[in-house]
């Protein structure tokens, strides 16, 4: 059992281990991907990366498949109903913390590959793994293995999937073809190097503080539009096919308003949510450091305060560019305040968007597995955040990358009580056991239809 094979290195061989399976015939390889300098300038070892292969025929596609198994912090008292870190059944949702995010997919994945063996049937595709444990703290040193395996483990890769995300319904299955980038951003405003008393310097100096709330003021308008000149100008326009795509998608609105707390958003149908959700850029304040923030009151003045915002890119706009505009906007906004004060303005964190073609062979195979399993077409879905693994494979082995979600929208991963339900986990099974049999049909296909141009 595959499972077992990955279990049993992890526990028994340790990182840079190699262990063959003969009965399998697969291989697996444990590497110790980099180590990370801490302060004292020690090297912290990470969590070595799975690579793992199964099956080497030359007439099937390879399928690259990435999960990973490190998950967010659960406390039970956090709000949790049961020990978040002992899987439990509860009225059909199976209940812990990776149940959806992300070690539910990855055992599905699994389990899909072992059914062809339990059923004794041939494997219709070649498969990797690329399974990681520092997802969440940023996946530290994958993208340095990526490309150093590139022309060794993965030079065989036809196509790569991604189930590391959710659908946008609780009930309908979905596949993501996009994903937002994220710009973070520190405006730090200094005046000297101590605070100040109020009382005795309130009125007559230049407030870093209010310079500061001004800056951040002025970064959007009251209907959401960035104010930043050029921010908008590299995004795509609105094509009508894609925009077919919208009218079809199940989203509740008025759920969506429920979940999120607020009685009101800015604005009233699920086209214009999505849109502003997916394919606009957004911009959000998420605090200010140095300011006093403790209950009761401190009539200070600080010394220096940084406010700190992100922006969420969509697909064109260049990382770079977006820096530039920010940087450019807020040295203007900050020198008609005429302030001494110090101004600087950083971005430190920049992860790029992602977009994949819907015509690809990877989504045209799995919307057919889709419908195989669940009887209805998927909605094809965007996602607001970021998720810079798509785009990491996407750049460096220059193959298809799908995203081929099981988990529905409540599965609540990040949050208290995750769960999967026990039908997505075993229909989501099948669905990927399908979605081999269809990326294989397809690939064949393609490769007939490209010898025989060649032929001719």
């Amino acid at each position: 059992m595959l499972d077992k094979i990955i279990n049993s290195a992890i526990t028994k061989e340790g990182a840079g281990a190699r262990l063959e399976d003969d009965n399998n015939g697969g291989t697996l390889v444990l590497l110790a991907v980099i180590k990370e300098k801490l302060p004292d300038g020690q090297n912290l070892p990470l969590p070595p990366v799975i690579l793992a292969e199964l099956g080497k025929d030359p007439q099937n596609p390879t399928l690259c498949f990435y999960g990973h198994v490190d998950v967010q912090p659960a406390k039970k008292d956090d709000g949790w109903k049961t020990d978040p870190y002992t899987l439990t059944e509860i009225n059909g949702n199976l209940y812990g913390r990776g149940a959806t995010d992300n070690k539910g997919p990855v055992l599905a994945w699994i389990n899909a590959v072992e059914t062809f063996r339990a059923l004794k049937l041939a494997m219709p595709v070649n498969f990797k793994f690329v399974i990681e444990g520092m997802e969440e703290a940023g996946s530290l040193g994958l993208e340095k293995l990526l490309e150093e395996e590139k022309q060794c483990f993965f030079a065989d890769v036809d196509y790569i999937v991604i189930s590391d995300n959710l659908w946008l319904s609780n009930s309908k299955p979905a596949l993501t073809y996009g994903t937002r980038g994220n710009a973070c951003f520190f405006v730090e405003v200094e005046s000297g190097d101590k605070d100040l008393h109020s009382g005795t310097f309130g009125g007559i100096i230049h407030e870093p503080m209010m310079d500061l709330i001004a800056l951040l003021d002025s970064l959007v308008d009251p209907t959401g539009h960035i104010r930043i000149p050029g921010i908008y100008d590299s995004v795509a326009a609105l094509t009508e096919e894609e925009r077919k795509l919208y009218e079809s998608i199940e989203f509740d609105l008025e759920e969506h308003k429920n979940n999120s707390g607020v009685k009101k958003f800015l604005y009233d149908t699920k086209e214009e949510i999505l849109l502003h959700l997916w394919r606009y850029p957004s911009l959000s304040i998420h605090g200010i450091e140095g300011a006093f923030h403790e209950p009761g009151t401190k009539t200070v003045i600080p010394a220096k305060v940084i406010g700190k915002f992100s922006i969420r890119q969509v697909p064109h706009m260049d990382l770079s560019v977006v820096k530039r505009q920010v940087v450019e906007y807020l040295e203007d906004v900050f020198s008609k305040r005429n302030s001494p004060n110090k101004l600087k303005v950083s971005m430190p964190l920049g992860a790029e968007p992602w977009v994949a073609d819907i015509n690809d062979p990877l989504y045209i195979a799995a919307r057919r597995a889709v419908k195989t399993v669940f009887r209805e077409d998927p909605d094809f879905i965007r996602d607001g955040s970021t998720i810079p693994i798509a785009r990491m494979f996407q750049t460096i082995m220059q193959k298809s990358v799908i995203m081929l979600p099981i988990g529905a929208a409540d599965d609540g991963e990040h949050s208290q009580n995750e769960k999967i339900s026990r039908y997505n986990y075993i229909e989501g099974t099948k669905v990927f056991a399908a979605f081999f049999l269809e990326i294989s049909k397809l690939h064949g296909q393609l490769q007939e239809t490209s010898n025989t141009k060649t032929d001719n």
